[in-house]
């Protein structure tokens, strides 16, 4: 039976990698949740496995996902990772078939059962919007649409820019309630606010803010943007 999972719009994904762990993650997360209560946005925080029950333990407003899981069930598989055991840590979610960590579809299928099973939200990851609509019939929770060429160096351009519109009809033909972030590019609070005015449910970072001479500065600024940029696409509904 599918859980049931809420997110408000707009929101915002930071996912770690391995930029961050330990108490330097537990801290970013903590000023995270700081920012998810001042703006007003959901914040979707993947963290590195060994570090979700720290994060979750110290905060309250964030969604604690998990950067992958596999699709098994208690008993043998050395290496694998535990639906059961990510929820006891305290992820509410998983990030599944990010480009670094590609899935077949029926292994995410799979995936998407067994998350579905536990009670653990999934975002999964399309690199076109033909990907985009085969998973949105997976019915997942949520899809973060990025181009690989984009992901961790890519800048976004003007036909990046219109891509958005095109991805979210092709998701919306299948499922039209299906929340859609549009992420990988994202170098700054201007990146930001331009995806969310093109028409994203949400976006989010990992190397923009990491990479930053003050990541904890940037964080802010890109949320802060998420709320402006959602703002003034809603002021421009009304006056149409």
């Amino acid at each position: 039976m599918k859980k049931a999972f809420k997110i408000g719009k707009p929101f915002f994904e930071i996912g770690l990698k391995t930029y961050l762990y330990g108490e330097e993650a537990v801290a970013l997360a903590v000023e995270a949740d700081r920012l998810c209560e001042k703006y007003g946005v959901d914040i979707i925080f993947s963290a590195q496995y060994t570090d979700i029950e720290a994060i979750s333990k110290a905060t309250k407003s964030i969604k604690v996902f998990a950067q992958h899981m596999d699709p098994v069930y208690p008993g043998r598989g050395v290496g694998a990772v535990l639906p059961e055991a990510l929820k006891a840590a305290g992820a509410v979610g998983v990030l599944l078939n990010h480009a670094e960590k590609p899935l077949t579809m029926e292994v995410l299928a799979q995936s998407i059962q067994r998350a579905d099973e536990v009670g653990l939200a999934t975002l999964v990851c399309a690199g076109s919007s033909v990907e985009g609509a085969e998973i949105a019939c997976l019915n997942p929770d949520m899809i973060l649409a990025e181009s690989p060429a984009l992901i961790g160096k890519g800048s976004r351009g003007p036909q990046d820019m219109e891509e958005i519109a095109k991805i979210n009809h092709a998701i919306r033909q299948v499922n039209p309630d299906m929340p859609i972030l549009h992420g990988a590019g994202i170098t700054d609070e201007k990146d930001v606010y331009e995806i969310i005015r093109a028409g994203a449910d949400a976006t989010g970072s990992t190397s923009g803010i990491m990479k930053a001479e003050k990541p904890f500065e940037m964080m802010e600024k890109m949320i802060a943007s998420v709320a402006e940029g959602w703002k003034k696409r809603e002021e421009e509904k009304e006056r149409q």
